[in-house]
């Protein structure tokens, strides 16, 4: 009975900590190759008992994002440097309590091996903003995918 309770727990706990905002590969991996095209996916759950209402991703700097999968519901603004490259994101629409999106984009990575820190900030109903930025990476940790 101990055993099925410490099991239990430990699943929720990892289930709470794996639910954040969350940029992988297309396969999930938090690697990928430097230099490689490659298909990333934000993974956005709502964790409070509101509506999430708006992503913001902050595009790390040498990545080349392409093109974006279509989300239907959701409206996708893009901020982009002198260069053309997109450095901002934002998609607006709603994602309900107990459920999750995913957004889907192509990009390119940077030449060089190193560590690409996603940031993403999530809005909900009451204004209220999560940073999943690593301000506190106990609480919002920012994604990060290493390049080799």
């Amino acid at each position: 009975m101990f055993r099925s309770l410490l099991t239990l727990s430990v699943a929720a706990l990892i289930g709470v900590a794996s639910a954040h905002a969350t940029v992988r590969t297309e396969s999930g991996l938090t690697e990928s190759a430097a230099g490689k095209s490659e298909v990333y996916r934000l993974n956005v759950p709502t964790e409070k008992d509101i509506a999430t209402t708006e992503i913001r991703l902050v595009v790390p700097s040498g990545v080349a994002i392409s093109r974006f999968q279509v989300l239907p519901g959701f409206t996708r603004t893009v901020t982009k440097n002198a260069d053309g490259l997109v450095t901002e994101v934002v998609w607006t629409g709603s994602i309900a309590p107990m459920e999750y999106a995913r957004f889907f984009f192509q990009a390119t990575n940077p030449a060089a091996p190193g560590t690409l820190v996603w940031k993403v900030y999530q809005t909900y109903s009451d204004g209220s903003v999560v940073r999943w930025d690593d301000t506190d990476p106990a609480t919002g940790p920012a994604s990060k995918i290493t390049l080799k």
